[in-house]
């Protein structure tokens, strides 16, 4: 009996977050779930069933489809130069930079995370304005003038002006974390290693990089995450133009919404990213089952 009773008191506390989890994040999944298969607007006395019409129509919408693949290169790109990029940078500040220069390096490489995405969208689009943006302006002081593009008018490079502020912004939040996994790891480990002839970079791939795994798991979890989420600083630079070319499933989710007002239409996209992102997450974690390294 004593111990039924002293369940009670370790459910009463969990209560209040389990009850917030239902509320916010469950039962909204579920409710969108079931308005993908009606189609409705703001405006609708009722709502009209209509099955798996909304996600048929998507598979036949060009937009929908090229939304995808600009998050695709998003996920792609950040993986390599957030968490691949991050890793680097965390190692060099860890093995080769020392005193304080090494709190000014984290410093200068971390602002960026915490500016106002819509700052950044903003100061971005002055960069690459192409009369007097400072890419442009770079490519001509050193002589590549013949690269010089209009990055937010056209359609081949819009996405790809996105993704690389983008990375300039994440990486030092990246970086962080990275930093925080390497100081868990005992000198011992790589005093050792070169005391037995390793080199830097053998210390690096052999201990360091094996060490990290699990930070380097949730690092990739965030940034796939999040480049399936990205909304904002596409809305901001281009809105998804030219021609509907910098779109993402969160910025075609939005203008579906709220300007073409296709609320069921855009309840499927959200499934749509939803599914995406648990699958990425699950997949990640099944890899790395059972690969914990323990020191």
């Amino acid at each position: 009996m004593a111990s039924r009773l002293g369940r009670w008191p370790m459910l009463l506390w969990v209560a209040p977050a389990v009850l917030l989890l239902v509320v916010f994040v469950y039962y909204p999944v579920v409710e969108n779930l079931r308005l993908s298969l009606f189609r409705w607007n703001a405006f609708s006395p009722v709502d009209v069933w209509v099955g798996l019409d909304n996600y048929s129509a998507l598979t036949a919408d060009p937009v929908f489809w090229s939304s995808l693949f600009n998050n695709i290169a998003y996920a792609v790109v950040s993986v390599i130069f957030q968490v691949g990029g991050g890793l680097v940078l965390a190692a060099v500040l860890e093995e080769l930079v020392r005193g304080r220069l090494k709190g000014f390096f984290r410093t200068v490489y971390f602002v960026p995370a915490v500016l106002s995405l819509t700052i950044t969208g903003l100061l971005f689009q002055f960069m690459y304005n192409p009369q007097i943006g400072l890419v442009n302006g770079f490519l001509d002081a050193v002589g590549l003038g013949a690269f010089k593009h209009s990055w937010l008018g056209e359609s081949a490079t819009a996405i790809w002006a996105i993704i690389a502020m983008s990375q300039w912004q994440s990486v030092g939040y990246v970086m962080v974390l990275f930093i925080v996994a390497m100081q868990r790891i005992p000198r011992e480990l790589y005093e050792a290693a070169y005391i037995d002839g390793a080199t830097r970079r053998q210390a690096f791939f052999r201990i360091t990089v094996p060490l990290v795994r699990e930070m380097t798991l949730l690092a990739m979890i965030i940034t796939i995450s999040g480049a399936f989420l990205v909304m904002n600083e596409v809305w901001v630079m281009t809105a998804g133009g030219p021609a509907n070319s910098s779109h993402t499933l969160g910025t075609w989710l939005y203008k579906s919404a709220f300007f073409n007002d296709q609320m069921g239409y855009a309840a499927a996209i959200a499934v749509v990213i939803f599914v995406i992102t648990l699958a990425a997450s699950i997949v990640q974690l099944v890899i790395n089952r059972g690969k914990t390294v323990q020191y």
